[in-house]
């Protein structure tokens, strides 16, 4: 498919000037050229069921500079490229003046946008089949709420962590307050590095609010600035700085979090004292170790996991009643059995088991500890325990997305899809940029495969596979989907995309790991994968 692509270019008059990913950057010396490439490559992809492109092009200055270019031209055409929809192209007003009537009348006006780190607005067109671009969520009726990365002004890139962590924090104290609307930690972090425009992370996250700072650590001492934005209007609702020993960090996050509160609703300041206040290690390299150990753990790889186990263990060493550290080494075993990356299974579950314990005993009010005791009751097929202590995590944190995402897949191994769904959903509007997204549109797709809702099935399938980061278990369920619908050559090719992510996998390791409680799911989730050619042993 590459080099099709490659090929159309070329035809063109393209260059190629850098892929990234999944991504190209191309120049033309014609926006008519551009153009056409651009009709050509998704009329070529119409009918792919996997690859779908988003493509954005402008007409401006650029640099050319050690093999690569930059400038206007290129930064609008990237932003363009991020509200196109999906087989859809989003051309610039200013390219549009440049095509004849024919040519140009097969883009229809989608209106000003602004688009992101760019000063001013931008008209757009779209390509006629393409859809549209993408709209604004909708604001729920609780204060919808989004803490992005905080700045590391330390100059120093071991700080990284710090500052991360220090997000982190403040995101899981806030999503303990029941009358706020928190989107999770990886949907924020997701703009991490760059310097997003605040009225474009409200649209994308479907949020009002959004909180943003710096942390600068020097010696013994560290300053934090955080200021409170309605994005709505652009106003300023609450700023301040913060210059505190490190010895106080940790009562310097609840203070930031008690001001947060009463600046946003000032009813809010009287029932300060019913939310739980995490409990947090009073070692910073405890909880430095813990942070690292974190970071690498949601990078999902095998390689990464290893490392933070041996990172997250570091931190109970140095302190053994660390709740969420305990809960958190319990999750990465519940990783390492699930994507079969352990060849002890079930002495990594006995061992989650007992982490989950001691996290729970260590801090009965740890949102994590119990998400991650009803993980490991999920894997240990305790389903009644597995949903028991989801709800119990989700009661203690109600934006806790994984915690539903993880409870609609307790539910789905019970055999009741239709609660599922309603659960896998609700941690999808959590965390709509989680890099793991692909496991909740995946576990929707399993959700109604079981409930035999085949289309519907296929549509969310397909969803996950096209995310950037999929796994493997995103194309073992559409195979399963193509096999039970008979579409045999499409059932191949996603398992030969399986087994290029997985090439250990058999039908026997999926009839060991997964924990149906019905045999009429486990057999018709193992008849899928067995007529769509996924090997026995």
């Amino acid at each position: 498919m590459r080099q099709r692509l490659s090929d159309v270019v070329t035809a063109h008059r393209g260059d190629v000037v850098k892929s990234m990913g999944d991504g190209w950057l191309v120049e033309f010396a014609s926006v008519v050229d551009a153009v056409n490439c651009a009709l050509q490559v998704q009329d070529d992809l119409a009918g792919h069921e996997i690859i779908k492109l988003r493509i954005g092009i402008h007409i401006g200055d650029i640099v050319h500079e050690d093999e690569d270019i930059y400038g206007d031209g290129v930064n609008i055409a990237a932003r363009l490229q991020e509200i196109a929809a999906l087989g859809g192209i989003a051309l610039s007003d200013t390219a549009r003046r440049f095509l004849d009537g024919k040519l140009a009348g097969s883009f229809r006006d989608a209106g000003e946008k602004q688009l992101k780190n760019i000063a001013e607005a931008v008209r757009v067109f779209v390509s006629g089949d393409g859809g549209t671009v993408k709209e604004p969520l909708a604001l729920p009726n609780k204060p919808p709420f989004a803490v992005l990365p905080f700045d590391n002004m330390s100059g120093d890139p071991e700080q990284e962590c710090f500052s991360d962590g220090f997000t982190e924090d403040i995101i899981t104290a806030l999503s303990k307050i029941r009358w706020l609307f928190v989107i999770a930690r990886n949907s924020s972090f997701s703009y991490k590095g760059s310097s997003p425009d605040v009225h474009q992370v409200a649209s994308e996250l479907g949020v009002r609010y959004v909180l943003e700072g710096s942390v600068r650590k020097g010696g013994e001492r560290i300053r934090i600035t955080a200021q409170l934005i309605d994005a709505a209007t652009g106003n300023h609702v609450w700023a301040e700085r913060f210059d505190r020993d490190l010895s106080d960090i940790f009562a310097l996050q609840d203070e930031i979090t008690e001001t947060l509160i009463a600046a946003i609703e000032p009813e809010l300041a009287k029932a300060e004292q019913q939310r739980a206040i995490e409990k947090s290690p009073e070692n910073l390299d405890v909880w430095s170790w813990f942070q690292r150990g974190l970071w690498h753990h949601y990078k999902g790889t095998k390689d990464d996991n290893a490392k933070a186990r041996e990172q997250i263990r570091k931190a109970i060493e140095l302190d053994p009643e660390f709740s969420r550290a305990l809960a958190a080494l319990a999750h990465v075993y519940y990783w390492d059995v699930l994507f079969g990356y352990s060849t002890t299974p079930n002495e990594l579950l006995r061992e989650g088991l007992t982490l989950s314990r001691r996290a729970i005993a260590a801090d009965d009010k740890e949102p994590f500890a119990h998400f991650a005791m009803g993980r490991i009751s999920t894997l240990m097929g305790d389903l009644s325990t597995a949903v028991a202590e989801l709800e119990l995590s989700i009661e203690l944190s109600p934006s806790f997305a994984h915690a539903y995402y993880g409870l609609g897949n307790a539910l789905n191994f019970a055999g009741q899809q239709e609660e599922a769904i309603q659960q896998i959903d609700r941690a999808i509007r959590l965390n709509p940029h989680d890099p793991a997204i692909w496991t909740f549109m995946s576990g929707r797709s399993l959700a109604q495969l079981l409930w035999e809702q085949y289309e519907d099935a296929l549509a969310w399938a397909l969803k996950g596979v096209r995310q950037a980061n999929a796994g493997w278990l995103a194309y073992g369920i559409l195979a399963c989907i193509y096999g039970r619908l008979g579409r045999n050559e499409e059932a191949r090719r996603a398992v030969a995309e399986t087994l290029h992510l997985k090439p250990d996998l058999v039908l026997s390791f999926i009839e060991a790991t997964f924990p149906f409680q019905n045999p009429v799911d486990r057999e018709l989730f193992l008849d899928g994968l067995r007529k769509a050619g996924l090997p026995e042993e």
